[in-house]
């Protein structure tokens, strides 16, 4: 009995011999399976990595597309803008030709125009003498000014007329001084229209009217006075609008004398 248990245990030990150098020899084979596995993951990751930055940049590429899509639509518009600025550029150029030719066509017609009015007030009747002169000068003043504009010239021109038609549709009184009986003496003046220019002194003694055929002065009767004080009563809007009875001179009376 001893024996046949030595001899089973030295064959178990004979057995065993090539389980173990069977093990040695799978060791590279399953190191390399584990390598390929390892390199076959880190692949994956890579290949996953890959992915992911393949979908990030056509993300990208996209959002970069919408922009340049949207760029090119606002160069399209810019250009159509540009084009209709260079349009009105051209135009502008043509009208500043065209005002360079009127400005100097106008200039010309302004002084004529001032010249005839000078030549009115200087024919018409002697009303506020002082202020329609200085209007008259300062309107030859601004047309030696460089700084002021054609349209503004033509503007104050016009103006002065209107001021000068204006005086044909009202009734004015106003404070000045008169030669009477060779004497300076402080008067009120009472314009109605062009019709009839009056004045009267402050304290009523002397009325007079102008007549406009003669270019002169001519004393009223003091039975005036009164119509007349009411007519500058009413001038000064201190009584009601009201049929007036004053004297005037006609063409028919001045050939009549």
């Amino acid at each position: 009995m001893k024996l046949s248990f030595g001899l089973s245990v030295i064959a178990a030990a004979l057995l065993a011999v090539p389980a173990i150098a069977q093990d040695k020899s799978l060791e590279p084979v399953v190191d390399a399976a584990n390598a390929i596995n390892s390199a076959a993951k880190n692949s994956q990751l890579t290949i996953e990595k890959i992915a992911d930055t393949t979908q990030e940049r056509m993300a990208q590429y996209k959002q970069i597309s919408r922009q340049i899509e949207g760029l090119e639509v606002y160069t399209m518009q810019l250009e159509k803008q540009l084009q209709a600025q260079q349009n009105e550029q051209a135009e502008l150029n043509a009208s500043i030709d065209e005002v360079s030719v009127v400005e100097r066509q106008i200039t010309p017609l302004m002084l004529r125009m001032i010249d005839a009015l000078a030549a009115f007030v200087e024919l018409d009747v002697p009303f506020l003498p002082t202020e329609r002169a200085e209007r008259v000068a300062g309107l030859r003043d601004l047309m030696d000014r460089a700084d002021v504009d054609v349209s503004e010239k033509f503007r104050r021109v016009m103006e002065a007329y209107q001021i000068e038609a204006d005086y044909g549709r009202n009734i004015e009184a106003y404070n000045g001084e008169m030669d009477v009986a060779g004497q300076v003496q402080d008067v009120e003046f009472l314009r109605i229209g062009r019709t009839a220019l009056i004045y009267k002194t402050r304290d009523g003694s002397a009325l007079g009217l102008w007549n406009q055929q003669q270019r002169q002065w001519q004393s009223l009767d003091s039975s005036h006075q009164s119509a007349v004080q009411e007519a500058l009563r009413i001038a000064r809007k201190q009584l009601a609008p009201d049929l007036l009875m004053l004297p005037i001179f006609t063409s028919e009376l001045a050939a009549g004398e």
